[in-house]
């Protein structure tokens, strides 16, 4: 039987401040960013508070934004995702009493739960995919004795306006109709047009909708449904059109959709509602557990925290986290909606950190880490239709970037591939430029994305028309812009990830990130070419990736055995902070695959590297050393890692902190866990490669591996009990795991070479292997 996951508490988040006026006086919200409970379908993002006298829903629609500027807080006007409103709740229950509120990570669905006056009250939450709308059921223990009042707001409109630039104002109205309450309105730089609908459903009592406030009174149960939307669509034509106000003129106001989204709702009813949205959600949740032997105690999740970080072992804690990455990537990247951006799809803000852009220096990237491996490669594809929208103005940035520095080797406009900085938004990209803080190596790192998806579904149509043009087109882009520097083909406007030196972004020739993931790139671009049999004679470009490849130079060791960030630097950190955040030298080790078990040196060097950047850092940057110190196989250090992770960079919501919250440290850190598990980047899947003794007995069941393979597997005393393999296309299966020569697998034919198994598989068919 699977052990239940929840977040759960004993105590509403609390308000510290008016959230209005505290965002005005440059605070944070800390009342959301620490203790609410986040539900969404990507489309939409919901936060829970779960108050008893005045409630909170905090909404956030990631199309309703400014253009981001630079900064990490919410203090700078003018930047990003702007939240889209609140739906506020009084209740006036004072002293309640057996209060619980809880989040099942099995269901997505939320509770709050409580006694106020001798009556029990329950409320229940759950934002649906299937039908985008946020459902709710109210219902009091006695009946005739639920009574409240709903006034939604509109935020930071007028003067509570804190975004400060040029165009960034807002304008919205909230109205009362026959049967819903209306909110809509414009956010003015793009002119987005957004509206949102909620409308009430009482068993009992009497209800009144006036002014924008529906008050109900002495109701047996209540139901309400919340949708919204914008005029906002993932096309072309947003990115190419250079206008801010004219990248949304082709698209209507969004208040039919939201209106027949609403209606088909209401008319499906809350069960019907729920069991839809139950289904979808654990078809993707389901698909993976994990058992470390963790047992449910029903403890607050926030005590469970405080005991784990004074060394309270917890097994369950442990597994909430890593699936928690999972539930927050259901949540904030799904077709149709948008892919997860810093903060997933929740942003509490009208000055968001980092504008809740997409970050193409590495955070973006970490966003996906955990998508294939760990079976959710379906979450993917919302990023696979953004690219394809961004993607004529990554080929115009390409041009651009050829013309201003090598105008001499300008092919002609629309040749030059494409190319992505590391600042993006859902309405236009950057890139890379002479003086930026992260070299052109944004785009390759960018590009293995979509390599990753074909490598572990390997789907031959979407190698064909998706990864390998990509792939083509940025190496096309790659071979114009290299500079031959003594005989090494190097980048020549390079900079390491926000790198300083006297406290300026360092730019140099050929870093170690931006010559390694081209490296990975070039070597991806003709793999994929063998792969769909396209030879030098179709396409002679790979002729010349097969003459550069060896020109790149990508991994260079240093005097003290470590990898250099930078080829000109002596000794480590002679340029750039030595314990920085980034660690990009070692790009190539993970999430690249150079650096591998077949390189004992690179290897070598590379721990050494990371013992000399320390694993003190920021939330996102501690669960990169945690994937990085998993794939060198030491599994004390990767343990450390994800111990850390959890004792000094989350929230008492399980929120990743930089700070502040940012989500790429709950995907890296679901992601580093999979790589202690079960690693295949190196040509053999190998289980159990870095096991720390904490987990000594356990089993995991539905992880991928690259070749299109799901694994589960079953250990005991850190020995390997059983192994199911189930291919999705078919192939030989190579398996790497200690006791394979001890292994039976039943009618099927196989080989061992010490600790490496070799069995052919059937398209859709599980085999079971067992250890002796």
């Amino acid at each position: 039987m699977n052990t239940p996951l929840y977040l759960e508490y004993t105590h509403p988040a609390p308000e510290y401040a008016d959230f209005f006026r505290a965002r005005i006086d440059d605070k944070p919200d800390a009342g959301w960013e620490k203790w609410s409970l986040p539900l969404g379908n990507s489309h939409f993002g919901a936060s829970l508070f779960g108050r008893t006298e005045t409630d909170r829903i905090q909404i956030t629609e990631n199309s309703v934004a400014n253009p981001p500027i630079r900064g990490n807080s919410w203090k700078q006007g003018g930047g990003g995702t702007r939240s889209f409103g609140d739906l506020i709740f009084e209740f006036g229950h004072k002293s309640p009493i057996k209060y619980r509120r809880s989040l099942s990570l099995d269901s997505a669905v939320s509770v709050v739960s409580y006694e106020c006056g001798g009556v029990k009250y329950e409320r229940e939450y759950f934002l649906s995919y299937p039908d985008n709308v946020l459902a709710m059921r109210f219902t009091a223990g006695k009946g005739g004795r639920l009574s409240f009042s709903l006034s939604p707001l509109i935020s930071f409109c007028g003067d509570y306006c804190v975004a400060n630039g040029d165009g960034c104002g807002r304008s919205g109205e909230v109205i009362s109709t026959h049967t819903d309450i209306v909110m809509r309105g414009v956010s003015d730089y793009y002119n987005i047009k957004y509206e949102g609908r909620i409308r009430v459903k009482a068993y009992g009592g009497k209800i009144t909708n006036e002014n924008g406030t529906i008050k109900l009174k002495n109701a047996e149960s209540a139901e309400i449904f919340f949708t919204c939307g914008t005029n906002y669509h993932m096309e072309k034509c947003v990115f190419s059109e250079s206008e801010a106000k004219k990248k949304l003129a082709p698209f209507p106001p969004p208040g039919d959709d939201v209106l027949q989204t609403l209606n088909a709702a209401c008319a499906k009813g809350y069960d019907a509602l729920k069991v839809d949205h139950i289904k979808d959600y654990s078809s993707l949740f389901g698909r993976v557990r994990l058992s470390l032997g963790g047992k449910y105690r029903g403890i607050p999740t926030n005590e469970l925290l405080e005991l784990y970080k004074r060394g309270e072992e917890s097994r369950y804690l442990e597994e909430l986290i890593f699936q928690y990455g999972r539930y927050l990537l259901i949540a904030s990247s799904r077709r149709g909606g948008y892919p997860a951006n810093l903060q997933g799809t929740w942003c509490a803000y009208d000055s968001s950190p980092w504008g809740c852009d997409y970050h193409h220096n590495i955070n973006l990237q970490m966003n996906y880490w955990p998508a294939h491996v760990a079976n959710l490669a379906d979450c993917f594809e919302v990023y696979n239709d953004y690219a394809e929208a961004y993607m004529p103005l990554a080929r115009k940035n390409a041009d651009k970037y050829v013309l201003q520095n090598y105008p001499e080797r300008f092919p002609g406009r629309g040749a030059c591939g494409w190319i992505i900085g590391t600042n993006a938004t859902l309405y236009s990209i950057s890139t890379p430029h002479a003086y930026t803080h992260s070299g052109p190596g944004t785009g390759a790192l960018t590009a293995l994305l979509f390599w990753q998806h074909y490598d572990f579904t390997r789907n031959k149509k979407y190698l064909r028309e998706v990864a390998y043009p990509y792939l083509r087109e940025i190496s096309r882009f790659f071979l114009i812009i290299l500079e031959n520097v003594d005989g090494k083909m190097l980048v020549g406007f390079s900079a390491s990830p926000e790198q300083l030196k006297d406290g300026k972004y360092y730019v140099t020739k050929g870093c170690s990130f931006d010559q390694q993931m081209i490296y990975e790139v070039f070597e991806k671009t003709l793999l994929a070419a063998k792969t769909l049999y396209i030879t030098e004679k179709d396409e002679p470009l790979l002729k010349d990736i097969e003459k550069t490849l060896p020109l790149l130079d990508p991994i260079i060791i240093g005097v003290g055995r470590y990898i250099k960030e930078y080829r000109e630097e002596n000794y480590y950190s002679e340029i750039g902070e030595p314990n920085h955040r980034h660690v990009s030298q070692l790009s190539a080790l993970y999430p690249g695959t150079k650096i591998n078990r077949k390189t004992p040196d690179w290897l070598d060097a590379a721990k050494n590297t990371l013992n000399l950047r320390g694993d003190k850092s920021t939330g996102w940057a501690v669960a990169h050393r945690l994937c990085l110190w998993a794939r060198t196989g030491d599994e004390d250090r990767a343990y450390s890692l994800d111990s850390t992770f959890i004792k000094n960079n989350v929230l008492p919501n399980i929120w990743s902190t930089h700070p502040p919250f940012q989500i790429d440290g709950n995907f890296g850190a679901t992601a580093g866990v999979c790589e202690m598990l079960l690693q295949s980047n190196s040509g053999a899947i190998e289980l159990l490669p870095a096991l720390p003794d904490a987990w000594r007995n356990g089993r995991f069941q539905g992880l991928c591996a690259r070749g299109g393979f799901i694994i589960d597997c079953e250990w005991e005393n850190r020995r390997i009990k059983e192994i199911y393999v189930t291919s999705t296309v078919g192939g030989i299966c190579t398996l790497k795991f200690k006791g394979a020569n001890r292994a039976a697998l039943d009618n099927i034919e196989f080989s061992v070479d010490g600790n490496i198994m070799f069995f052919p598989t059937i398209k859709g068919e599980t085999l079971h292997i067992t250890i002796q």
